[in-house]
């Protein structure tokens, strides 16, 4: 099965989000690090907010994050729903279908079946399992705030007196 391309920028606004859950993050900050269009985050983090996944504000100091713990958002919910208005085949489409097998094919029961197998896979995964513990995707998604600052080091602000 393959997933959309919305799907996918939405695991990546979900999973950047819950790597800085102490922050407003903006749309910018996801499309620089994460290599997805602003126009696309757009409208993936619209529809994300709309669903409830998320929290946006608006203004100089606006951005979004997680409207609801990451232990608390199921990632076979979030395909269920991103992928559910894509037809997997011709035969599910209304309008575009023009298969003259629809009415006595077995395919479509049977990619019906694997894709709820599918999904069914993905119901016991959590966003806070995807992102906790996961250093590699946090050393990537989390924002360095120190970066090009000129701070001295913890160790010499301590042992002045």
């Amino acid at each position: 099965m393959r997933i959309t391309k919305r799907t996918n920028i939405a695991m990546r606004v979900l999973m950047f989000c819950a790597a800085n859950p102490t922050r407003m993050v903006t749309k910018a900050e996801i499309a620089a690090r994460c290599n997805a269009s602003e126009n696309h985050l757009a409208q993936v983090i619209n529809q994300l907010a709309q669903m409830g996944y998320l929290h946006t504000q608006r203004g100089r100091n606006g951005g979004l994050q997680l409207a609801r713990p990451a232990s608390d958002i199921v990632i076979g919910e979030i395909f269920r729903k991103l992928e559910a208005p894509v037809p997997l085949a011709e035969c599910f489409a209304d309008v575009d279908n023009t298969c003259p097998l629809t009415e006595c094919c077995r395919l479509r029961s049977a990619l019906t079946e694997a894709a709820e197998a599918f999904y069914r896979t993905l119901d016991p995964v959590t966003l806070d399992g995807m992102v906790c513990g996961n250093v590699a995707l946090l050393d990537f998604l989390s924002a360095h705030v120190c970066e090009g600052t000129r701070q001295r080091p913890l160790a010499t602000l301590t042992s002045v007196k």
